[in-house]
């Protein structure tokens, strides 16, 4: 059994603190807390059920985000990559699709459904989406799928580091939609696009 504890919106593991608001989180920490991870495995149950793909498939909403073939696009927090492969597939062969995410079993499974699918157009990254380590101004299109708003990605250091990486002009793609778009906006960092099948995009400044 796991010794963790959640008192308000703390979260300590056998004594130690995993996450407190107003608090810079320890990605590492997070990443390996036996919580965290007892709650991905959850999590990605229901991801990968039958059910969700077959009524909630990802291509929709895959459509609904302002990318497009050629193009480079980070997906954040690709998880058990429900919606990984239908991006990469979008953007075709001379686009390139990263996936990244602080778990290493999100990077287990991601990776092994890209091998498993053939395809030669997606990196899958191990990393910190508030500190990506990626190229100033080299994506095209930033995803951000089910990631926001949580705790553990505060918008005050995301959306600088989404603004730092993106291209000039480049999109960011919010999903589902949420009182976060006035908090997106209030950055001024971007602009609003479009709604489109439940999904938000937004522009860079």
């Amino acid at each position: 059994m796991y010794n963790y504890l959640i008192v308000g919106h703390l979260l300590k593991e056998k004594g130690r603190l995993i996450y407190e608001p107003g608090r810079e989180v320890n990605t590492e920490a997070f990443a390996n807390s036996k919580i965290v991870q007892f709650i991905f495995r959850v999590i990605g149950a229901v991801m990968e059920s039958r059910f969700r793909y077959r009524f909630f498939g990802p291509e929709q909403i895959i459509r609904g985000a302002d990318i497009h073939p050629g193009q480079t696009v980070l997906e954040v927090g690709c998880g058990t990559g429900f919606f990984t492969l239908s991006a990469a597939q979008f953007i075709g062969d001379q686009g390139c699709l990263v996936a990244m995410d602080v778990l290493p079993a999100s990077i287990k499974i991601v990776s092994k459904k890209v091998q498993t699918a053939n395809l030669k157009n997606v990196r899958v990254v191990k990393g910190d989406a508030m500190n990506t380590m990626l190229d100033a101004e080299s994506i095209d299109a930033v995803l951000l799928f089910g990631v926001i708003p949580a705790p553990m990605l505060p918008l005050n250091r995301l959306l600088p580091e989404m603004h730092r990486i993106l291209k000039p002009g480049g999109t960011m793609a919010v999903w589902p939609p949420s009182w976060i778009r006035q908090s997106i906006l209030r950055s001024g960092l971007f602009t609003y696009a479009c709604k489109r099948n439940g999904v938000f995009n937004f522009r860079r400044c």
